[in-house]
């Protein structure tokens, strides 16, 4: 994953400033890694389908039309207003009932609910090591029982990067509560999916 050059990393002002230069800044919907990615994840799944979801750090929202056809209520949230924007104009011309969208910062706030699966793909690396601790937290609290956690990183380092992927899921391998799941490998990123016992 090549992060689009920018001289700030991590800040909101940061991720609006993508998003003004590139209607899809890591061209989620046309590279090739992007889509086996989404791919993978989605066949990753255990169960067939969900109650509630939340997609962490939707984007412009491709996973979230795949993972809206395999649950019953999702909820989208990005740090980014752009990205959302762009999201809910997506969804003016493609509607989907039980799909939300929500700007709001993860580190900060969380949503009302509990979900029976977590998706973090691409996002958490973006914390520093104090943020990403408490962000997985929140995760494990708002799983519901049986809940999972699944998370997506790229392994290779970049400019904008504030936690190695490795580290990033070791912080929820040592969480107790959560067990492994799935785990896939390859030399582009760490997919682990863990569910909350």
């Amino acid at each position: 994953m090549t992060t689009p050059s920018s001289p700030t990393a991590a800040s909101r002002a940061h991720f609006e400033q993508l998003y003004r230069q590139d209607a899809d800044p890591w061209q989620v919907g046309s590279r090739w890694y992007e889509r086996r990615k989404r791919a993978l994840v989605l066949a990753a799944l255990p169960r067939e389908r969900y109650g509630h979801v939340l997609d962490a750090g939707c984007g412009t929202g491709d996973t979230a039309f795949a993972l809206a056809e395999r649950c019953d209520e999702l909820l989208a949230v990005d740090y980014s207003r752009q990205a959302v924007s762009r999201l809910q104009a997506r969804l003016a011309g493609h509607p989907v009932g039980h799909l939300s969208v929500a700007c709001m910062d993860l580190t900060g706030h969380w949503p009302s609910r509990r979900f029976d699966l977590i998706v973090v793909s691409e996002l958490a690396y973006y914390f520093s090591p104090a943020q990403a601790q408490s962000f997985i937290a929140r995760c494990q609290a708002g799983l519901a029982p049986g809940g999972e956690l699944a998370m997506c990183h790229y392994l290779p380092d970049f400019d904008d990067r504030q936690v190695d992927t490795e580290t990033l899921h070791g912080y929820v391998h040592a969480c107790h509560g959560l067990q492994p799941s799935v785990a896939y490998r390859d030399r582009d990123f760490l997919l682990d999916i863990w569910r909350a016992g």
